[in-house]
């Protein structure tokens, strides 16, 4: 797909709820490229790390959901466990890559111990808007893993070889770089972004 297709926005903020959501998501933003500046890698490996939060707490809660009320999950639980897993991925594809600091480790555990409640929370108390913000934070990804990309064909970034986890996770050619590991997670988050953008869509025309 091409590039200015990918970086197209999938929602628009329709209601002060999407608007907190999208506000909530660019301040997210600002701190991620104040503290990391052009440090694409290690910002992956922070980043992906809280990024894995939102399928498995999604997931545990749509599937006690199911549960209490007795019916079906309509797919999500699966999806959204998938999710988290494939995200992951990402993370220990670029702790390979990166080498986290000490200091970044320690962020890994203050970031994701404050999102992991307040996702929590806030899936406990609006679904919808829960979605609506990871199909936001998607979108972001896939800008950041697009200008990641652009750093990397024009030298900024060494274009070193693949990890053999990412090879073998993604079913890369044996001879995969980095540029090739980017295409394809960069793929998965703009998944990622669509479904959850969808996810929120459901929830909202289901409501009363």
């Amino acid at each position: 797909m091409p590039d200015t297709l990918l970086l197209q926005p999938r929602h628009q903020p329709e209601g002060l709820r999407d608007r907190g959501a999208r506000a909530l998501v660019k301040f997210m933003r600002f701190f991620a490229d104040t503290f990391f500046a052009k440090r694409y890698g290690h910002r992956a490996v922070v980043l992906e790390t809280v990024a894995a939060v939102p399928g498995m707490v999604g997931g545990a809660l749509q599937h006690l959901r199911a549960l209490r009320r007795m019916e079906s999950d309509r797919g999500w639980i699966r999806v959204l466990i998938d999710e988290a897993e494939n995200e992951r991925m990402h993370l220990m594809t670029f702790i390979e890559i990166a080498k986290p600091t000490w200091l970044e480790r320690l962020l890994i555990l203050l970031v994701q111990g404050a999102f992991f409640n307040f996702f929590f929370l806030l899936y406990l108390i609006s679904s919808g808007t829960a979605h609506r913000i990871v199909g936001y934070l998607e979108e972001e990804a896939v800008v950041s893993y697009t200008e990641y990309l652009a750093g990397v064909d024009d030298g900024t970034y060494p274009n070193v070889p693949a990890p053999q986890i990412a090879i073998d996770y993604w079913q890369l050619a044996p001879d995969a770089r980095l540029r090739d590991v980017i295409l394809v997670i960069r793929q998965d988050e703009a998944k990622h972004r669509d479904v959850n953008h969808q996810f929120a869509n459901e929830l909202a025309t289901s409501q009363p």
